[in-house]
């Protein structure tokens, strides 16, 4: 017998190759809502011919899924077992998260072997909130939001005034953030009144919009107008006042007259 025979039976034999292995050949899985997650996972054993398997959703605090041969509760309806493989139908976002496959194999030497899966659901954009404050004061600033809290990925976000979109440049008297959806004026102006919308997108489906709203803008009412120059004349005279008497008195002239003497 020759060594490298020799060496190949001890290999062989060894009780480190009496050993579970388990992985998954897509540990990564990214679908759409409502459709079926397919969370695969192998396994081979060396000894034991009916290993024990289970499923668990790791997050805060571990979660079954599938235990001594049987779905928990809130996935029994849902979800099924090929092998070792887990499919869940209809998966919403609730769903996204890291999935871990055990398989206990108790008449191998190293018992036990797990692969983790990453369930990723994505979630098409929804109608988002529009917030467009009307009517507005010439000369304002004004700031409109947009928002979708569902969407995943995350929505980016785009604006219309009159049904065509805008782009902020270093010349517009607005800026937008497409990841906020915040469409900010510095100065608002009635070139700015018209009807705005906004728009949300991913790459989960097709975009939403929100209706339309109509922005106003106005002048200051015209008796608002004379109050506050009233206002401000008012204050300015006070203001005058307080300074002459400062510089009266200063100077002695605000003193009380002495008495001569006959």
């Amino acid at each position: 017998m020759t060594m490298l025979t020799a060496l190949l039976i001890l290999l062989l034999l060894s009780p480190a190759c009496l050993s579970v292995t388990v992985s998954s050949g897509k540990p990564n899985v990214e679908i759409h809502e409502h459709t079926d997650a397919v969370l695969s996972c192998e396994f081979r054993t060396e000894k034991d011919q009916n290993p024990r398997i289970e499923w668990k959703k790791i997050e805060k605090r571990v979660t079954f899924v599938y235990f001594n041969n049987r779905f928990t509760s809130s996935y029994a309806e849902r979800a099924k077992i090929d092998g070792a493989t887990l499919t869940i139908h209809s998966v919403s976002q609730k769903d996204s998260g890291d999935y871990r496959c055990e398989v206990t194999a108790s008449e191998d030497h190293v018992t036990l072997g797990e692969a983790t899966v990453t369930l990723n659901v994505l979630v098409p954009p929804h109608i988002p909130s529009c917030d467009v404050p009307s009517p507005v004061f010439v000369g304002s600033s004004l700031e409109l939001h947009c928002k979708d809290k569902l969407s995943v990925p995350p929505a980016t976000y785009r604006w219309y005034k009159d049904n065509k979109g805008l782009t902020s440049t270093g010349d517009t008297p607005y800026s937008i953030d497409p990841s906020k959806g915040t469409l900010k004026f510095r100065s608002i102006s009635k070139l700015d009144a018209g009807m705005y919308r906004c728009e949300s997108s991913n790459n989960a489906g097709a975009p939403k919009s929100c209706v339309a709203q109509q922005l106003k803008i106005i002048d200051y009412p015209l008796n608002l107008t004379i109050l506050i120059a009233g206002a401000a004349g008012l204050l300015l005279f006070v203001i005058l006042c307080c300074i002459c008497a400062c510089v009266c008195r200063r100077r002695g002239c605000c003193g009380k007259n002495k008495k001569s003497k006959w």
